[in-house]
């Protein structure tokens, strides 16, 4: 499953990264890039979202699917979505990585051409004041190793404006020195600033699951990140360094990983007890748990270590089979199908994790045809008390919509070197937009990332101008998706929320106007994204978060001069060629005007290149001419109806929905309709289309609660979530598969 992300950061600034599953992209976010952890990967669903959730999904299995839902979501998808896919098939054929990255951006840029969805923001760019120090945690685009918080260099005060730029300036210039941490220590207390050994900060959505091998929901993840360590970990400064794994080597031909454990680290029960040694098996025993659990990560690793499929599908029965086996004790061995030219940007991520094979066994836990984790017995993972520990912290207290401790554990093998002592999150629920401010002043979190309301009363306070700074945007990507064959009228739970005011024939009319390419870039030109995102960051940041692609132009650049074809004709791209640039040549080749890429600042971020009233006119009329000779007349007194449903219950969701409708209303002359519904509350919500499991029970023609973050460092990581025939996680958004 991937990461998928509740978008919009809820109310306080604190981004949704729900994740319904938990995320397989990226998980809760850095709280220097947004305010609540939240859970999923996107996802603060509260706790109470969290058991909506899975309630959706079971009640998701027994909605009926359509007859004919197979083949029509085929057909539909290769209408839309066929020029991109064949282009990403292509990309995955590349001889070398920097032609399977130009490639790819070929891809991208058929992606945002077809206007399926369309970008709205990153995480992050809203303003903020914070007591820990730039970079000091794990740094890292993709996985969940930055959201490993035993690093963070945090202060008893609120660190000044002037200082926190000052730093982030220095880690750009001494990244991969390994010298940025101690620097930050020796100038904070040139500064005055006295260090501390805790951090506290608010959450959103307790674990539903403290088994981070059976679950992609990051309000699992985020928590479960910190009481384990990997082979390989990202470092502050972006660099993957040793963890449990003093080395390794890459066979010649690139299909065997070879790694050497280190032969002093203990499992730990909650009370700090030792139960065993990490060993090799504990990494066999944890993927082939993974595999056996299925609980949304095993599409990482399927086609890409040895027998995985078949062992998930049932051909290998025989784990032995599968290509992770235990050389000896210390020497854990990793064989991949063919060379994967990212494979070590993955073990960052929770299905790397180690599983003590004896402590799961003791839990109750089995392997293979043998595993049930609803036997009376199975207790693995229930709770905090029934899993080991091999990372920084032990959970001494998990109250859930209340509190959960981490204490260093005093059998880690590196706690010398580990700066928080005590991690602390303190549920929030959201329903106070002040709370966050008011608890950040007082110390009781660590830091606030401000709304509309709290900036004015942190400027009336003085605090605003001394340490008010903007957070860091990630790859985390914030879309608005178009329902091309909606068939539900009202959310699945209950069947009567959200419900729709249309007729059958106006869902059809909608339905056979979002299958049309000019239709759908005619509304995404019509939307006016910055006055949309004011309403949750202010004018002054409003272009700041705003992204112009799925995957950022960032993201990989080219390491050597590399020719592809655009449209038939070869065009080499230097080295240094930045992803997104290769994403607009595609665009302008085809003539579609969308701006994707700032050239001067080298970024697909901080601007709006889609909004443009007369394009969308142009596009729409175009629109117009070619839906008439199906049948569909659309002019003022016959508009398309299109129905965009928002919680009322939350203020900025209410005034994000009535942005949206003024200015593709105004832009398209009345042609088009927004019919705003009313979903009530968060709940009602996400229910609209987020805990939706198949695209049939998406209820609504335009949404903007979903996100992605990626899993590694490939843009693959996000593409593949386009994929048809249910193999792609996002696909479901459009009411296909």
């Amino acid at each position: 499953m991937k990461r998928k992300i509740v978008s919009a950061l809820l109310v306080m600034s604190m981004t949704a990264s729900l994740v319904a599953c938990g995320n397989s992209g990226s998980g809760s976010s850095d709280p220097a890039d947004e305010s609540v952890s939240v859970s999923s990967s996107a996802s603060s669903e509260s706790d109470a979202s969290a058991s909506a959730s899975s309630e959706s999904e079971a009640e998701a299995e027994e909605s009926e699917m359509p007859e004919g839902y197979d083949e029509t979501s085929t057909e539909l998808y290769n209408e839309a979505l066929g020029d991109f896919n064949d282009a990403l098939a292509t990309a995955k054929e590349a001889e070398t990585v920097d032609e399977r990255y130009a490639l790819m951006a070929v891809a991208e840029g058929k992606l945002m051409e077809s206007a399926m969805m369309y970008p709205l923001t990153s995480r992050g760019g809203t303003y903020a004041m914070y007591r820990m120090a730039p970079r000091t945690k794990d740094y890292t685009l993709w996985g969940s190793d930055k959201d490993r918080y035993h690093q963070y260099v945090v202060t008893t005060d609120f660190i000044k404006a002037e200082d926190y730029n000052e730093m982030r300036a220095k880690w750009d210039e001494l990244k991969g020195t390994g010298t940025y941490e101690s620097w930050v220590k020796e100038y904070l207390a040139g500064k005055g600033y006295t260090l501390k050994d805790s951090f506290s900060m608010p959450y959103a959505s307790d674990p539903v699951t403290w088994d981070g091998l059976a679950t992609s929901r990051a309000a699992d993840t985020d928590a479960i990140i910190n009481t384990y360590d990997g082979l390989m970990e990202y470092d502050v400064e972006g660099t993957l360094q040793p963890a449990l794994a003093e080395s390794y080597e890459v066979s010649d031909d690139g299909l065997t990983y070879t790694f050497h454990l280190r032969k002093d680290v203990k499992w730990t029960d909650s009370q700090g007890r030792e139960v065993d040694t990490v060993k090799a098996d504990d990494f066999v025993a944890g993927m082939q748990h993974m595999c056996d659990a299925q609980g949304g990560l095993e599409y990482l690793v399927q086609g890409v270590i040895k027998n995985v499929s078949q062992y998930i599908s049932r051909e290998v029965t025989d784990f032995d089979e599968v290509g992770v086996k235990a050389v000896d004790d210390y020497t854990v061995e990793y064989t991949l199908e063919e060379p994967c030219s990212y494979f070590m940007t993955m073990l960052g991520y929770t299905i790397f994790m180690p599983m003590s094979r004896s402590y799961y066994q003791s839990q109750g836990g089995k392997f293979g045809a043998e595993y049930d984790s609803s036997a009376a017995d199975y207790q693995y993972g229930k709770d905090s008390n029934s899993i080991a520990y091999c990372g920084p912290y032990l959970v001494t207290n998990a109250t859930a919509k209340n509190t959960i401790v981490f204490k260093l554990s005093d059998s880690y093998w590196n706690k010398d070197n580990v700066n928080i002592k005590t991690l602390t999150w303190l549920f929030n629920d959201q329903s106070d937009v002040t709370k966050m401010y008011t608890d950040a002043k007082a110390g009781t979190v660590d830091y606030v990332n401000l709304n509309t309301s709290t900036m004015e009363t942190a400027k009336s306070e003085g605090l605003y101008d001394q340490y008010a700074v903007v957070s860091d945007t990630d790859a985390t990507s914030f879309m608005a998706f178009y329902n091309i064959n909606r068939t539900a009228t009202a959310n699945a739970n209950d069947g009567t929320t959200a419900k729709s005011t249309k007729s059958d024939e106006e869902i059809q009319r909608t339905n056979k106007a979002l299958q049309n390419v000019h239709f759908r870039r005619a509304i995404s030109f019509a939307a006016d994204r910055g006055a949309y995102n004011a309403q949750q960051v202010g004018e002054d940041l409003k272009y700041t978060s705003l992204r112009n692609t799925f995957t950022p132009g960032y993201f990989v650049s080219l390491s050597k001069d590399t020719t592809i074809q655009i449209n038939g004709t070869d065009t080499t791209f230097p080295a240094g060629t930045y992803y997104g640039e290769i994403v607009q040549k595609q665009i302008d080749a085809d003539g579609v005007k969308i701006k994707v890429w700032d050239a001067e600042n080298k970024t697909s971020d901080g601007f709006d290149g889609w909004y443009n009233p007369e394009n969308a006119v142009e596009e729409l009329n175009t629109a117009i001419e070619e839906l008439a000779e199906e049948g569909i007349t659309i002019d003022e007194s016959n508009p398309i109806q299109m129905e965009y449903p928002y919680p009322s219950a939350v203020e900025v969701y209410t005034n994000k929905a009535n942005s949206y409708k003024k200015s593709v209303e105004a832009a398209l002359g009345g042609k088009v309709v927004i019919n705003l519904v009313d979903a009530v509350d968060l709940d009602g919500w996400y229910y609209a289309g987020y805990y939706a499991n198949y695209g049939y029970e998406a209820n609504y023609d335009v949404y903007d609660v979903s996100g992605w973050g990626p899993d590694f460092g490939d843009p693959c990581s996000y593409l593949d979530t386009m994929l048809p025939d249910y193999e792609g996680y996002m696909t479901k958004c459009f009411g296909i598969f």
